[in-house]
């Protein structure tokens, strides 16, 4: 089974590149999804959080879940707070994705992607066959993320410094998927890359 590594910087259109594999019957492993279930209703990172950031979780109508812009203020700016909420959550979603890609083994499923945003801040980089880098060009980015409702710029430059710059990403890519000229060209791209990969 070919595990391939979709990633990508904020803004640059990996959702949008996950969605095309999808369309292509690829099963994709979204960690943002499985990071927002975990801290959901009922979610197995809602007890940790509660115990390491006081005050971050609510009572919500299938129980308690992590109240996210709570949580969102008690690790911003606190490189040591994000730290300890990353080993709250890292092997959490790792331990899902092993999951996915146990299960699809099964199924005798020929190709997968794993859609992560932190890939090689995570070095998560060696679990797949192939790593596929989402870009465009940096204007293209701001402007795409600072439409998302709620965001700023002081918000932006945060996530930004806590992510392998683009440039970087693009370097140690194995396929790159240019989002920035059209989706038509990226979802030509992907066409191609599942093709030429499928066993």
């Amino acid at each position: 089974m070919k595990v391939i590594g979709l990633t990508g910087g904020i803004g640059m259109g990996k959702s949008t590149a996950a969605d095309s594999f999808r369309r292509l019957r690829v099963p994709v492993f979204d960690a943002d999804a499985m990071v927002h279930r975990l801290q959901g209703p009922g979610g197995r990172a809602v007890a940790p959080i509660a115990a390491a950031f006081p005050g971050t979780v609510r009572e919500g109508r299938g129980g308690r879940l992590v109240d996210r812009e709570a949580l969102r203020r008690a690790v911003l700016g606190q490189p040591e707070a994000m730290r300890r909420l990353e080993r709250i959550v890292h092997p959490l979603v790792r331990a899902e994705e092993q999951r996915f890609l146990a299960a699809a083994r099964r199924r005798a499923t020929p190709m997968v992607v794993l859609d992560i945003p932190l890939l090689f801040e995570t070095k998560g980089e060696g679990r797949c066959d192939l790593v596929v880098v989402v870009t465009a060009p940096a204007a293209v980015q701001r402007w795409r993320v600072l439409r998302r409702p709620g965001m700023t710029e002081e918000r932006l430059r945060y996530i930004l410094s806590r992510q392998v710059p683009d440039r970087e990403k693009r370097r140690r890519a194995d396929v790159l998927v240019r989002t920035g000229l059209s989706r038509h060209a990226a979802q030509r791209a992907i066409r191609k890359l599942v093709r030429e990969t499928r066993p």
